[in-house]
C-alpha cells in the first residue's frame, strides 16, 4: 500500500510534504510515490505545477527508512536518458536500494511546449530512451547510437547499491509501448481514471496486459500489478486534475472495513501494490486512513 503525495490539489511547501511522508511511514504505508509533471494548464483558470520530481524523490530519500519512493511515473522525455539513469542509480543508494523507477512516455503537451521539450514522436522517443536507461541501469554500460538520442561509449559509475539497479515500472496501456517495455520491466501501472476506479473497471485491462505479455513471450505471472486508486475521505473536496477532460471516476468512499473490503478485491484480481491518492491529501487524511491500514494487515 503506497500513497502519492501532492501534486497540485494545492501548493504544499517541504516542511509538510516532509511531514507527510514521515507520518506515512510511520502509520504503516510501504511506498510514496510523486508526480513527474512541469506545469498544468487549464481553460480559465490559473497555471499550477508541482515541485520537481527528483529533487523531491532524493530530499525523501534522506529522510525516510523504510518506505519505497518512486515517480508515478516519470517522463524520459524531461531528461536526457542517461542523466535520469544517473538520478535514478544516486537516488536509489541515498535510499539504500528503496527506489522503483515509474517510466512513461509523458502525455501533457502543455508543459512540453512550455519547457522546451519536443512533443512529438513521444513514443518512439520513449523506446530508444528505455533502452539507454535499462541498459545503464542493469549493464553499467551502453554505447547507442539512435534517431533521437545517442549515448556514445556511455558508462554509469558509481553503479547504485543493486547489481541490477532498481525495479523498472511502466505506466501505460498503450499497445505499442506494452510491446516495447514488457520483456524488461519488473511492474505495471495503471492510473485511477483508466478503469474507472473499480476493480471490476481493471479487469478487462489486466487481460489485455496477459495476452500482451503472451505476444511478447513473457510469462504474465512474473509481472506485478499495480494501480492507483482514488479514496474519498472526510473533508474531500474533489480532487484537481491537470487532465482537462478526465473521465468520471468517483473516489472510493465508505467506513474503514468498506475501504479495506474494496482493497482486498483488488488483491483478490491479481494486484501486488496499491498506490492511494487520497482525497483531502493532508496529514490528517493519512492519519485517518490508518486505520484501513490496521484491518488490511490483518488479513
Amino acid at each position: 500500500m503506497g500513497i502519492q503525495l501532492p501534486e497540485i490539489e494545492r501548493v504544499v511547501r517541504w516542511p509538510e510534504i516532509a511531514a507527510m511522508a514521515r507520518l506515512a511511514e510511520e502509520v504503516g504505508f510501504d511506498s510514496l510515490w510523486v508526480g513527474d509533471h512541469l506545469l498544468y494548464r487549464r481553460p480559465d483558470e490559473e497555471a499550477k505545477g508541482p515541485w520537481e520530481a527528483w529533487s523531491t524523490l532524493a530530499a525523501l530519500a534522506a529522510i525516510t527508512e523504510r518506505v519505497e519512493i518512486g515517480p508515478l511515473v516519470a517522463s524520459t522525455s524531461f531528461h536526457n536518458p542517461q542523466m535520469l539513469a544517473k538520478k535514478a542509480a544516486t537516488i536509489d543508494d541515498i535510499s539504500a536500494g528503496r527506489l522503483i523507477l515509474g517510466l512513461g512516455a509523458g502525455w501533457n503537451e502543455a508543459e512540453y511546449r512550455a519547457f522546451g521539450y519536443p512533443f512529438d514522436h513521444r513514443v518512439s522517443r520513449f523506446e530508444e530512451a528505455f533502452t539507454i536507461i535499462r541498459t545503464l541501469l542493469r549493464e553499467g554500460y551502453i554505447d547507442f547510437q539512435g534517431a533521437f538520442y545517442r549515448a556514445p561509449d556511455c558508462q554509469l559509475v558509481p553503479r547504485g547499491p543493486r547489481p541490477d539497479g532498481p525495479p523498472l515500472m511502466v505506466g501505460s496501456e498503450g499497445e505499442r509501448m506494452l510491446r516495447i517495455t514488457l520483456p524488461y520491466v519488473d511492474a505495471w501501472n495503471a492510473w485511477y481514471a483508466w478503469f474507472g476506479n473499480r476493480p471490476e473497471g481493471l479487469v478487462p485491462l489486466l487481460q489485455r496486459l496477459d495476452a500482451a505479455c503472451h505476444e511478447v513471450g513473457r510469462d504474465p505471472a512474473t509481472l506485478e500489478r499495480t494501480c492507483a486508486v482514488l479514496v474519498g475521505l472526510s473533508g474531500a473536496v474533489g480532487r484537481v486534475s491537470g487532465i482537462v477532460r478526465a473521465p468520471a471516476s468517483p473516489p472510493l468512499t465508505g467506513t474503514a472495513e468498506q475501504l479495506a473490503e474494496i482493497l482486498r478485491a483488488y488483491a483478490a484480481i491479481g494486484v501486488g501494490h496499491v498506490q492511494l491518492v487520497l482525497d483531502p491529501n493532508t496529514l490528517e487524511a493519512i492519519e485517518g486512513f490508518a486505520p484501513v491500514l490496521r484491518l488490511l494487515d490483518r488479513t
